[in-house]
């Protein structure tokens, strides 16, 4: 893969000017306070580099038009529930009141009631434009309430005017698109099954002028979920689950809605998810969207929250803060004291080798494991020579596989010869730079849920060489940010917090041996490209997670040993494995990767947003 040396990106001076009054330069101050001057440096490039395709000019092209919005309303659903929209309001200025009414009333599907909880009795005038909305249309509902019971409370008063059989909450300040509640409704009657839904968002200014910052989120996301509050807004769920968990909880007041969706996926089957950008969260002075900084008891709920949910679900875990607010690390402690097998193919390298054991040495606290090295046809007498002399330790044992070079088999063939309970697939070609990266990854191994866990791998130069893989990149799947500095953390933090994906590479990657063997081992018609890619999805069909995690890091030089895909004959196996993954996983390929979003580009590492149709790569219409 080409290293490109340009991405390390750009501030767009003129963007980050245009933003400077002094609020934001406040804020700044604040942000640099926190960070440092060098980190405070990279998130500034990271905040302002130029969008690869411009969001403000794709999302006019995005949103539906006046004769889509009427063929919406048109539409007859076979199923069509009430959906109940909960906002608690408190001294809510006029213009952001009316404008949230008015999105609501802007819906083209039908069935919704707007239930107010007003928590400022004393605010005539903001009564009296509710009263105005209410005598206006029935579906709106206001309560007085005697005093502002805070934004659990005010927010418990909403939810108790429910009607509906879902029911989502919106922001006194924030608005719905006018095709919102049909998204959720169309999904709702494809899927009868689910117990919530969620959309994608983006943040909008306090005039309504500029939309930025597009949340593009995956599917159903546990370990993402536990790093961050991705689901956010817009979640809408059954009403008998919310009478269930019973609402929101005081004790949680800043990271109220983390801790409620926790409970709420908790008790729920199915959380569907619909990728689409429905719901507007407005940026001003007093939002928590636009000024993170200023609320660090909310971060601290948001942590409590996470350590709440691990509690109820039997799964110890330590939650800790990251430089990120908002976003957090949950460590999982090894249970017991199992075996791990690491498993490293070779050929005739002992340079890459020597360092790569030289390091599992240094880092590795951790006793129980071993060390099989599978030697493939090597021809240097070096080599060997090296081999008598590593396996004067008890720990290494060096087996030959004679046949020719086939990555798959090679690991089949040392997972029949390993004791462990745990598989580590590792290149020769890599170096651990993490302390206690065993301990690390088998914590995260060992709970029921997951399979395999993959991790952070960066070229010598200190740029990503992989941080998970996604289905479709590149046409069948590619790896996400590289060639990115390391010290980057990627759309949403997404290089550097652990979450759930599709596929994680086998250059470091450790698998239960249970999984492995559920999943029918490597696929050995895959013998170079793939294999680990195919293994992952097929741990994935069994309903195991693939999870990666940012805070194992190693070196990697990248197939250092295999050589080029230079031959007719490379070139001819190398298009039958792409062929062998467009036959057996069409249907991930044509969908979607479910831990990505369509709105994001197959072309791109970066998450960048995909060019709607017409529109050129920088996003301008060609039409």
């Amino acid at each position: 893969m080409s290293k490109n040396k340009e991405v390390t990106g750009h501030i767009q001076w003129a963007r980050m000017l245009k933003k400077l009054n002094p609020y934001t330069i406040r804020k700044g101050l604040r942000y640099f306070k926190h960070y440092g001057p060098k980190e405070f440096w990279v998130r500034l490039h990271e905040r302002f580099e130029p969008e690869e395709v411009p969001y403000g000019p794709w999302y006019e092209a995005y949103i539906p038009d006046d004769t889509e919005l009427e063929k919406q309303r048109k539409h007859k659903f076979s199923y069509s529930p009430l959906i109940s929209v909960a906002v608690p309001a408190f001294r809510t200025p006029e213009v952001f009141l009316r404008q949230m009414i008015d999105s609501l009333l802007a819906q083209t599907y039908s069935n919704w009631e707007l239930c107010i909880a007003n928590g400022s009795p004393e605010d005539k005038k903001m009564q009296a434009v509710l009263d105005e909305y209410a005598n206006k249309d029935s579906r709106i509902r206001v309560k007085i309430l005697d005093q502002n019971l805070g934004i659990a409370g005010n927010t418990n008063a909403a939810l108790e005017m429910i009607q509906g059989e879902y029911a989502g909450i919106l922001d006194h300040d924030d608005l719905l698109a006018p095709n919102t509640l049909y998204e959720i409704a169309r999904y709702l009657e494809n899927n009868p099954d689910a117990d919530g839904v969620y959309t994608d968002e983006d943040k909008v200014t306090t005039e309504l002028d500029e939309h930025f910052q597009p949340h593009l989120k995956p599917d159903f996301n546990l370990d993402l979920l536990r790093s961050n509050n991705y689901i956010c807004h817009f979640f809408v769920v059954r009403q008998s689950i919310i009478r269930k968990v019973g609402g929101f909880r005081q004790e949680f007041d800043g990271a109220q809605d983390h801790d409620f969706i926790f409970r709420c996926v908790e008790e729920a089957g199915k959380i569907g998810h619909v990728p689409e950008i429905l719901y507007h969260w407005r940026t001003h002075k007093a939002s928590t969207a636009d000024n993170p900084a200023s609320k660090m008891y909310a971060f601290e709920a948001g942590r409590r929250a996470i350590e709440a949910h691990l509690e109820r679900t039997g799964q110890k875990g330590i939650v800790t803060h990251t430089p990120d607010l908002g976003f957090f690390r949950v460590q999982y402690p090894v249970q017991g004291n199992p075996m791990v097998t690491i498993i490293i193919p070779n050929k005739d390298e002992k340079e890459s080798l020597k360092a790569c054991l030289r390091s599992i040495r240094e880092k590795t606290a951790y006793e129980n494991y071993e060390i099989l090295i599978i030697e493939n046809n090597s021809v240097s007498e070096e080599i060997f020579a090296y081999y008598k002399e590593i396996e004067k330790d008890p720990k290494i044992r060096v087996l030959r596989w004679e046949k020719e070079f086939n990555y798959a088999a090679i690991n089949n063939f040392g997972v029949k010869h390993a004791k462990g309970d745990y598989l580590l697939f590792l290149n020769n070609d890599v170096t651990v730079i993490t302390p206690d990266w065993i301990e690390e990854m088998l914590g995260m191994c060992q709970r029921e849920e997951v399979g395999a866990v993959g991790v952070k791998l960066l070229y010598p130069d200190n740029t990503i060489q992989h941080a998970g893989c996604v289905i479709g990149i590149g046409g069948i799947a590619g790896h996400m940010f590289v060639d990115m500095p390391a010290n980057r953390t990627g759309y949403l933090h997404k290089a550097s917090i652990i979450q759930d994906m599709s596929a994680v590479t086998a250059a470091c990657m450790m698998m239960k041996r249970t999984a492995f063997e559920e999943a029918g081992g490597f696929t050995e018609k895959l013998a170079v490209a793939f294999n680990d890619v195919d293994l992952c999805l097929k741990v994935r069909k069994s309903g195991r997670l693939i999870v990666y995690d940012p805070y194992v890091q190693l070196y990697h030089m990248e197939s250092k040993t295999r050589g080029a895909e230079d031959s007719e004959a490379k070139v001819r196996r190398f298009q039958e494995e792409i062929e062998y993954m467009r036959e057996h996983w069409i249907d991930i390929l044509k969908n979607g990767d479910p831990y990505y979003n369509k709105n994001l580009s197959l072309t791109k590492w970066n998450y960048s947003l995909r060019p709607l149709k017409g529109m050129d790569s920088k996003g301008k219409d060609r039409r």
